[in-house]
């Protein structure tokens, strides 16, 4: 038997006399339990360029259905290289026909930012 102090935060502290090693096997149990309850979101990321063909534009948003049908978040992502800096609106539309795509298993969690040569829009799954 030890004298476990069993809330460190108390004032005065609290104390038990008991099977260490036990309380220390119990807790890691219960933690393990709760973190099997918790679901994981992840955040895949998908890049293309602000002149994608159609073809490869669909290639990609069936990728992104696949990740949000498991239950993961999506971030697309539009780079611009030299003078495609000059049309940002070519990839806006871009991410709107991507948007539309993808619009029967995802919603629009933040819409299409400019972050420096990259155009960005997060999608989340639909309940």
């Amino acid at each position: 038997m030890d004298l476990v102090n069993v809330s460190p935060t108390a004032d005065p502290p609290v104390c038990r006399i008991m099977n260490y090693g036990k309380y220390k096997y119990s807790q890691a149990k219960k933690e393990k339990e709760s973190k099997k309850k918790q679901k994981v979101i992840n955040v895949k990321e998908i890049r293309m360029t602000p002149n994608i063909e159609e073809h490869d534009l669909s290639v990609k948003a069936k990728n992104a259905s696949k990740f949000l049908e498991d239950g993961d978040r999506v971030k697309v992502v539009v780079r611009f290289r030299g003078r495609e800096l000059g049309h940002m609106d070519v990839g806006r539309e871009v991410l709107a026909r991507f948007a539309e795509m993808t619009s029967e298993y995802s919603v629009i969690d933040k819409q299409p930012i400019i972050e420096g040569k990259n155009m960005i829009m997060f999608l989340t799954p639909k309940k």
